[in-house]
């Protein structure tokens, strides 16, 4: 029944949804990711200040990096190319590219409408959006229990069942030890707050990402002359062109669009709730940062496990994502690559389950009404969690993550679409402020009076 239903959402209406949306918002915005990509470097010079108190919008991007690069960057690439062959990359790239101008919108309307609460923190997301942007309080509801159900839980346990499973394939270590070593590490850091996460991200995840990066350049170096053909494996495939790999073209769209959303996340809701945490001058400033965490997910990332695998020549038959990824490495530099995957894994699944357990925690306060001891209970709860899916076969519990994953991207979806005019005004807003005397976008939250945001969270211009 999960898998009917799974390949009715999937293959049947997102699909059909999430690429001409993200195709919409790219023309509507006069193509926004790629304009501002050049402004996405710069801005990041700005993101690295700290405002006391505040997390940084640097603090903010490596947060949301933390749940986009994980074990979909390595797995599900895999899994992508094992059965939809070396096309589904290309349509990674392509949900990729045009996901950039999704999440632009979605983490844009998720800073306007954030809120203030007693600690100072900020807290914001599409439930807030979706409330005090549509005025549907059920609706924002609806999308918290699925943002809990789906984030706060099924990927937790998935994202420690993948490292346990990683770890005793490549190193013989029992899964109650790694579940265990997970839950202690992670004990120490929630129990922190968000702001000893964001500072655990704000290092953990440059680290990780450039040593992922670096050995796909290595594997590159030693294959340098097999590149370009591989680049046109991947581009004839997507269209049905060349040897027949994995399930044909109809496959290789589906199996790309479906793991290039599940890797980047754009339109699906989880972002926009870590984006709403950092302190901006300008909503849409935030915006061109969570657009940039796509293209490093998706068209870095992504393309680094692609190219290991691709590169190595294998066919994928009887392997699971992740010990393809392993068994493509050591093709590569000997067994020592298959170590090198699993503690890979463990630093992309680790910061994963950081960010999950947010999103959780987002969603037991927006629908608890900030209070602490609920969210004291979800963090002992989520510990158990860990320790839990680590000892499991989760097959069943990721379908089930996969069904309530389409519903949450669906709410999204619908609810960015209703507020397009709303994001519309403050993209035509940034613009104008960049084009200004002192080029500095800073939002005058009496251009927005008409809007139920927080004054708190915009104080007005000079203050």
């Amino acid at each position: 029944m999960l898998a009917t239903l799974n390949n009715l959402l999937w293959d049947r209406v997102l699909i059909f949804v999430l690429v001409p949306l993200g195709l919409w918002f790219t023309i509507a915005s006069g193509a926004v990711q790629f304009r501002y990509f050049g402004h996405m470097f710069g801005i990041m010079r700005e993101a690295f200040k700290h405002q006391a108190g505040r997390l940084s919008s640097f603090q903010a991007l490596t947060l949301s990096v933390a749940g986009r690069v994980g074990g979909g960057n390595i797995a599900g690439v895999a899994v992508a190319i094992s059965l939809g062959g070396p096309g589904a990359v290309f349509w990674m790239w392509v949900v990729g590219l045009i996901g950039m101008a999704t999440s632009f919108f979605e983490c844009s309307l998720a800073q306007l409408y954030k809120r203030k609460d007693a600690d100072g923190i900020f807290r914001g997301g599409p439930a807030y959006y979706i409330e005090h942007g549509l005025g549907q309080r059920w609706l924002a509801v609806l999308f918290s229990i699925l943002l809990l159900v789906t984030f706060g839980l099924a990927f937790i346990a998935l994202q420690s069942y993948m490292v346990a499973a990683s770890m005793s394939d490549s190193l013989g270590l029992p899964r109650w030890i790694s579940g265990i070593v997970l839950a202690v590490a992670l004990g120490g850091i929630v129990f922190g707050g968000i702001k000893r996460m964001a500072s655990v991200t704000e290092w953990l995840v440059p680290v990780m990402g450039v040593g992922y990066l670096l050995m796909a350049l290595v594997v590159i170096s030693l294959n340098f002359t097999r590149v370009p053909d591989m680049l046109l494996l991947i581009v004839e495939n997507a269209f049905g062109y060349g040897p027949a790999l994995g399930g044909g073209v109809g496959a290789a769209i589906i199996l790309g669009v479906k793991r290039g959303l599940f890797s980047n996340e754009a339109g699906l809701g989880s972002a926009p709730n870590v984006a709403a945490v950092a302190w901006v001058p300008h909503p849409a400033a935030q915006g061109v940062v969570q657009a940039f965490s796509v293209f490093i997910d998706t068209l870095v990332m992504c393309t680094c496990t692609a190219v290991i695998i691709l590169l190595a020549g294998l066919d994928g038959a009887g392997m699971d994502g992740v010990v393809l990824t392993q068994n493509a490495l050591a093709v590569h530099v000997g067994d020592w690559g298959r170590i090198f995957v699993s503690f890979a894994l463990l630093l992309f699944a680790f910061s994963s389950i950081m960010y999950n357990y947010y999103l959780g925690e987002n969603s037991i306060n927006y629908l608890g009404g900030d209070s602490k001891k609920q969210v004291q209970v979800f963090r002992v709860f989520v510990l158990g969690l860990v320790l839990w899916g680590s000892l499991q076969d989760l097959g069943t519990v990721f379908a089930f993550a996969d069904l309530t994953m389409g519903l949450l991207a669906l709410v999204n979806l619908v609810a960015i679409t209703l507020l397009w005019p709303v994001g519309r005004r403050l993209l035509r807003d940034y613009d104008a402020r960049r084009r200004g005397p002192d080029g500095e976008p800073v939002l005058d939250p009496a251009d927005f009076s008409d809007l139920d945001i927080d004054q708190q969270a915009w104080p007005a211009r000079g203050e």
